[in-house]
Protein backbone atom coordinates (compact mmCIF):
# COMPACT_ATOMS: atom_id res chain seq x y z
CA UNK A 1 0.00 0.00 0.00
CA UNK A 2 1.33 3.59 -1.07
CA UNK A 3 2.25 5.64 2.30
CA UNK A 4 -0.05 8.42 2.79
CA UNK A 5 1.92 11.97 1.75
CA UNK A 6 1.61 14.38 4.64
CA UNK A 7 2.57 18.05 5.39
CA UNK A 8 2.75 19.74 9.18
CA UNK A 9 1.72 23.29 9.36
CA UNK A 10 2.54 24.54 12.83
CA UNK A 11 4.51 27.21 14.26
CA UNK A 12 6.06 25.51 16.83
CA UNK A 13 8.81 23.29 15.57
CA UNK A 14 8.87 20.84 18.69
CA UNK A 15 5.60 20.41 17.51
CA UNK A 16 6.17 19.71 14.45
CA UNK A 17 9.36 17.36 15.03
CA UNK A 18 6.75 15.50 17.88
CA UNK A 19 4.43 14.69 14.93
CA UNK A 20 6.51 13.65 12.55
CA UNK A 21 7.96 11.00 15.21
CA UNK A 22 4.42 9.98 16.17
CA UNK A 23 3.63 9.42 12.46
CA UNK A 24 6.88 7.92 11.34
CA UNK A 25 6.59 5.60 14.61
CA UNK A 26 3.35 4.53 13.65
CA UNK A 27 3.92 4.01 9.47
CA UNK A 28 2.03 4.26 6.62
CA UNK A 29 2.73 7.82 6.28
CA UNK A 30 5.81 10.16 4.70
CA UNK A 31 5.85 13.55 6.03
CA UNK A 32 6.74 15.29 2.80
CA UNK A 33 7.17 18.39 4.12
CA UNK A 34 6.97 20.82 7.31
CA UNK A 35 5.71 24.39 7.25
CA UNK A 36 6.08 27.54 10.15
CA UNK A 37 3.44 29.38 8.57
CA UNK A 38 0.65 29.86 6.15
CA UNK A 39 2.44 30.77 3.48
CA UNK A 40 5.39 28.43 3.22
CA UNK A 41 2.20 25.66 4.10
CA UNK A 42 0.87 26.22 0.63
CA UNK A 43 4.34 26.31 -0.47
CA UNK A 44 4.56 23.10 0.49
CA UNK A 45 1.49 22.02 -0.66
CA UNK A 46 2.12 23.59 -4.23
CA UNK A 47 5.09 21.36 -4.45
CA UNK A 48 4.25 18.17 -2.95
CA UNK A 49 0.73 17.67 -3.88
CA UNK A 50 0.35 16.05 -0.55
CA UNK A 51 -3.12 13.51 0.44
CA UNK A 52 -3.21 15.44 3.84
CA UNK A 53 -2.31 18.73 5.42
CA UNK A 54 -2.00 18.83 9.49
CA UNK A 55 -2.77 22.08 10.07
CA UNK A 56 -2.64 24.41 12.70
CA UNK A 57 -4.75 27.33 12.87
CA UNK A 58 -2.82 29.97 15.13
CA UNK A 59 0.09 30.94 13.08
CA UNK A 60 1.67 34.35 12.56
CA UNK A 61 2.03 36.10 9.00
CA UNK A 62 -0.65 34.19 6.94
CA UNK A 63 -3.01 32.16 9.29
CA UNK A 64 -4.46 29.08 9.18
CA UNK A 65 -7.93 29.43 8.77
CA UNK A 66 -6.89 31.62 5.08
CA UNK A 67 -4.26 29.00 4.53
CA UNK A 68 -7.06 26.26 4.85
CA UNK A 69 -9.71 28.39 2.36
CA UNK A 70 -6.87 28.46 -0.01
CA UNK A 71 -5.53 25.39 -0.05
CA UNK A 72 -9.27 23.75 -0.14
CA UNK A 73 -9.95 26.47 -3.38
CA UNK A 74 -6.92 25.10 -5.26
CA UNK A 75 -6.21 21.91 -4.72
CA UNK A 76 -9.42 19.81 -4.29
CA UNK A 77 -7.78 16.56 -3.12
CA UNK A 78 -6.05 17.42 -0.82
CA UNK A 79 -7.51 16.65 2.71
CA UNK A 80 -7.24 19.25 5.61
CA UNK A 81 -7.26 17.87 9.11
CA UNK A 82 -6.88 21.22 11.53
CA UNK A 83 -5.01 20.02 14.73
CA UNK A 84 -5.91 23.06 17.45
CA UNK A 85 -5.33 23.33 21.13
CA UNK A 86 -8.90 25.48 21.14
CA UNK A 87 -12.34 22.88 21.40
CA UNK A 88 -14.88 26.31 21.62
CA UNK A 89 -17.43 25.83 19.29
CA UNK A 90 -15.88 29.60 17.76
CA UNK A 91 -12.56 27.68 16.51
CA UNK A 92 -14.19 24.27 15.35
CA UNK A 93 -17.01 26.24 13.56
CA UNK A 94 -14.58 28.39 11.93
CA UNK A 95 -12.60 25.58 10.69
CA UNK A 96 -15.43 23.99 9.11
CA UNK A 97 -16.64 26.88 7.43
CA UNK A 98 -13.40 27.20 5.85
CA UNK A 99 -13.41 23.89 4.81
CA UNK A 100 -11.95 21.78 7.01
CA UNK A 101 -12.10 18.01 6.11
CA UNK A 102 -11.55 17.17 10.22
CA UNK A 103 -10.94 18.99 13.49
CA UNK A 104 -8.19 17.20 16.14
CA UNK A 105 -7.70 18.36 19.69
CA UNK A 106 -3.70 18.55 20.11
CA UNK A 107 -4.34 16.75 23.51
CA UNK A 108 -5.61 13.77 21.29
CA UNK A 109 -3.91 10.51 21.48
CA UNK A 110 -1.47 8.56 18.83
CA UNK A 111 -4.48 6.39 17.69
CA UNK A 112 -7.22 9.18 17.55
CA UNK A 113 -5.02 11.55 15.15
CA UNK A 114 -3.93 7.71 12.51
CA UNK A 115 -7.79 7.10 12.95
CA UNK A 116 -8.86 11.24 11.88
CA UNK A 117 -6.35 10.59 8.84
CA UNK A 118 -7.71 7.55 7.84
CA UNK A 119 -11.32 8.99 7.78
CA UNK A 120 -10.74 11.89 6.10
CA UNK A 121 -8.25 10.27 3.27
CA UNK A 122 -11.74 8.09 3.51
CA UNK A 123 -13.56 11.08 2.39
CA UNK A 124 -15.37 11.24 5.93
CA UNK A 125 -15.86 14.22 8.32
CA UNK A 126 -13.53 13.77 11.97
CA UNK A 127 -14.47 15.55 14.74
CA UNK A 128 -11.93 14.95 17.80
CA UNK A 129 -13.77 12.91 20.84
CA UNK A 130 -12.18 16.28 23.18
CA UNK A 131 -13.93 18.89 21.45
CA UNK A 132 -16.59 20.08 23.85
CA UNK A 133 -20.67 18.30 23.72
CA UNK A 134 -21.09 22.12 23.53
CA UNK A 135 -19.33 23.11 20.66
CA UNK A 136 -20.82 20.27 18.71
CA UNK A 137 -24.40 20.86 19.57
CA UNK A 138 -23.79 24.69 18.44
CA UNK A 139 -22.05 23.53 15.32
CA UNK A 140 -25.27 21.24 14.54
CA UNK A 141 -27.80 23.99 15.56
CA UNK A 142 -26.36 26.96 14.02
CA UNK A 143 -24.28 26.96 11.38
CA UNK A 144 -27.33 26.77 8.86
CA UNK A 145 -28.90 29.83 10.24
CA UNK A 146 -25.56 31.98 10.66
CA UNK A 147 -24.14 33.99 8.65
CA UNK A 148 -20.09 33.98 8.84
CA UNK A 149 -18.94 37.95 9.13
CA UNK A 150 -15.41 36.79 7.44
CA UNK A 151 -17.17 36.31 4.40
CA UNK A 152 -17.85 39.97 3.94
CA UNK A 153 -14.06 40.45 3.75
CA UNK A 154 -11.53 39.70 0.88
CA UNK A 155 -8.45 37.64 1.19
CA UNK A 156 -6.40 40.23 1.78
CA UNK A 157 -8.65 41.85 3.52
CA UNK A 158 -8.73 38.97 6.18
CA UNK A 159 -4.89 38.75 5.78
CA UNK A 160 -4.40 42.90 7.15
CA UNK A 161 -6.83 42.00 9.89
CA UNK A 162 -4.97 39.03 11.33
CA UNK A 163 -1.86 41.22 11.25
CA UNK A 164 -3.50 43.87 13.42
CA UNK A 165 -4.64 41.50 15.41
CA UNK A 166 -1.51 40.25 15.97
CA UNK A 167 -0.22 43.63 17.00
CA UNK A 168 1.45 44.88 13.65
CA UNK A 169 1.00 48.31 12.60
CA UNK A 170 0.41 49.46 9.65
CA UNK A 171 3.97 50.09 8.54
CA UNK A 172 4.60 46.86 9.60
CA UNK A 173 1.81 44.82 7.73
CA UNK A 174 2.91 46.98 4.74
CA UNK A 175 6.71 46.09 4.92
CA UNK A 176 5.20 42.45 5.58
CA UNK A 177 2.32 42.08 2.58
CA UNK A 178 4.64 44.47 0.00
CA UNK A 179 2.18 46.87 -0.09
CA UNK A 180 2.25 50.93 0.74
CA UNK A 181 1.18 52.09 4.27
CA UNK A 182 -1.96 53.95 2.06
CA UNK A 183 -2.87 50.69 0.48
CA UNK A 184 -3.10 48.86 4.46
CA UNK A 185 -4.50 52.14 6.01
CA UNK A 186 -7.28 51.69 2.92
CA UNK A 187 -7.71 47.64 3.71
CA UNK A 188 -8.37 48.54 7.11
CA UNK A 189 -10.71 51.66 6.91
CA UNK A 190 -12.82 48.50 4.74
CA UNK A 191 -12.15 46.31 7.25
CA UNK A 192 -13.79 48.00 10.46
CA UNK A 193 -16.48 49.40 8.00
CA UNK A 194 -17.91 46.20 6.74
CA UNK A 195 -17.58 44.44 10.38
CA UNK A 196 -18.51 47.51 12.04
CA UNK A 197 -16.08 47.46 14.21
CA UNK A 198 -14.16 51.09 15.53
CA UNK A 199 -10.73 50.52 16.66
CA UNK A 200 -8.16 47.97 17.56
CA UNK A 201 -9.04 46.84 20.73
CA UNK A 202 -12.36 45.37 19.13
CA UNK A 203 -10.92 44.29 15.41
CA UNK A 204 -8.68 42.62 18.01
CA UNK A 205 -11.55 40.60 20.08
CA UNK A 206 -13.10 40.16 16.67
CA UNK A 207 -10.05 38.18 15.16
CA UNK A 208 -9.70 35.78 18.25
CA UNK A 209 -13.69 34.68 18.57
CA UNK A 210 -13.71 33.80 14.79
CA UNK A 211 -10.18 32.04 15.26
CA UNK A 212 -8.10 34.16 13.37
CA UNK A 213 -5.87 34.58 16.30
CA UNK A 214 -5.23 33.10 19.62
CA UNK A 215 -5.68 34.86 22.77
CA UNK A 216 -2.57 33.79 24.08
CA UNK A 217 -0.80 35.84 21.15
Amino acid sequence: MTALRIVIADDHKIVRQGLRALLDAAGGVDVVAEAADGHAALEAVARFQPDVVLLDLSMPGLGGLEALQRIKKEWKRTRVLVLSMHTTSEYVRAALRAGADGYVVKGAGVRELNDAIRAVVEGRQFLSAQVERAALLDLLDGPAVTADPLARLTPREREVLQLIAEGHSNRSVALKLGLSIKTVDGHRTRVMSKLDLHDVTALTRFAIRHGLVSPEG
